[in-house]
């Protein structure tokens, strides 16, 4: 007899914007930080698009 496998918990995040409990977050940025791991910032997909998008690494490392 097999176990049936454990439900899938969806993503559950606040919008940074509104500061709405949204179960489908968007990444609006990214912060990091030099001593330990960094973090994501997620607004709903509503207040999404009033933020600029998210920079690719390799544009910021200068095409690298």
């Amino acid at each position: 007899m097999t176990d049936p496998s454990p439900a899938r918990r969806l993503p559950v995040r606040m919008c940074v914007h509104c500061e709405r409990i949204t179960d489908s977050p968007v990444v609006v940025s990214e912060v990091h930080q030099s001593s330990g791991p960094g973090f994501n910032v997620y607004a709903c997909p509503e207040c999404a698009p009033h933020f600029p998008p998210v920079p690719d690494v390799l544009d910021l490392l200068g095409g690298a």
